[in-house]
């Protein structure tokens, strides 16, 4: 098992950034790929942006030149979302993903709230 837990989320006024942090732990070793998704108010859960065990990263449209997913030690099992230039429309919960595609098991955490107000 693999457990998830965000942090970093919050209100920010348009404009203004936030980095969010996904804390892995448990059985983290087969993970491959790690990921953000957002889901906002009446919306379905969309992928904000991918990283994989070797470093690509993969962005949605409305995150490229924005967001940046990156981890800075390779020692900590932490991936963080840099987000900056926020819009009012990336208000959402956002949830951190990963996946142990080898073994098919993918896990999710429980989200933070970001509130971008206009």
């Amino acid at each position: 098992q693999v457990q998830l837990v965000e942090s970093g989320g919050g209100l920010v006024q348009a404009g203004g950034s936030l980095r969010l942090s996904c804390a892995a732990s448990g059985r983290i070793f087969p993970i491959n790929i790690m990921a953000w998704y957002r889901q906002a108010p009446g919306k379905q859960r969309e992928l904000v942006a991918t990283r994989t065990s070797r470093g690509t990263a993969v962005y949605a449209d409305s995150a490229k030149g924005r967001f940046t997913v990156f981890r800075n030690n390779p020692k900590n099992n932490t991936v963080y979302l840099q987000m900056n230039s926020l819009k009012s429309e990336d208000t959402a919960v956002y949830y951190c993903y990963a996946a142990d595609e080898i073994g098919g098991m993918d896990y999710w955490g429980k989200g933070t709230l970001v509130t971008v107000s206009s």
